[in-house]
């Protein structure tokens, strides 16, 4: 399978759809993995969640409707599944910089592209993993609210202060944890957590799972990122599993950092 020219039939199926309501589980089915796995795919390669492309296609295209063909704004809101017109203007406008009213006297509108995806991608780099299996755990942490393009300065300066902070008092973090929004695309928060009961801390329950393990002779955050942007990149579009809707965690032991991701 190449998952570029699979990703590309998923951005030709949006384009094709921008005026219907689009279904992920057809979008994942180009690529022959759950919607969970699609989304985060999507995310990592393109740069950008699903949903913010299939919001930015429609937008552009909104503004080419109500200055070409003169549209009225309500239509234009129903036409790219907008609820009304004032949550389409809000959202227009933000995205142009003007009100849709003013389309038909000014001209700045803003256009975002259709992804196109080199299909003439080979990766021949090995990464080497073992396959284990985990019983739930019972995790105490606290975390810090971040996003995709903050998390890889946030979630080391973060570390630092929590351990600085407890070291003496809870001993050394175990683990680091990502957590996403409910579409699973865009990254709200980084937790620190020990696996001993801390009642001031939150309770974080990991069920039961098959994990990957990935090993990095390293706990430096530089180090550990180019381990996650590897394992999207390279490792999960041409291997054939599933993510589960787990986040991702890393295992700090022994001045090494296991990143485990969990499957089906």
């Amino acid at each position: 399978m190449n998952i570029y020219k699979n990703l590309n039939e998923i951005i030709n199926y949006i384009d094709e759809n921008l005026e219907e309501v689009i279904d992920y589980k057809v979008l994942a089915r180009f690529l022959g993995v759950n919607v969970y796995t699609m989304q985060r795919l999507f995310t990592m390669i393109s740069g950008i969640s699903l949903c913010e492309y299939i919001r930015k296609r429609r937008l552009s295209n909104a503004g080419f409707d109500l200055y070409t063909h003169k549209q009225k704004i309500i239509d234009v809101a129903i036409k790219y599944q907008y609820d009304n017109a004032t949550s389409f203007s809000r959202a227009f406008e933000r995205f142009h910089g003007i009100r849709p009213s003013l389309v038909n006297t000014q001209t700045k509108l803003r256009n975002y592209p259709k992804i196109i995806f080199n299909e003439d991608v080979y990766i021949t780099t090995e990464l080497d993993y073992e396959i284990i299996t985990l019983e739930e755990m019972h995790l105490y942490g606290i975390s810090i609210s971040t996003n995709n393009d903050k998390i890889g300065e946030d979630a080391p300066l973060f570390f630092k202060q929590v351990e600085t902070k407890y070291i003496d008092k809870y001993g050394e973090i175990k683990y680091g944890m990502t957590t996403y929004d409910i579409a699973r695309e865009e990254i709200q928060k980084y937790y620190c957590l020990y696996d001993k009961v801390i009642g001031e801390f939150e309770h974080i329950e990991i069920p039961a799972s098959k994990w990957l393990k990935f090993r990095i002779n390293s706990h430096k955050a530089k180090d550990i990122q180019e381990m996650a942007h590897r394992f999207y990149k390279e490792f999960l579009p041409s291997c054939k599993y599933n993510l589960k809707e787990i986040p991702e965690l890393e295992y700090y032991h022994d001045g090494i950092t296991d990143f485990l991701v969990a499957v089906y």
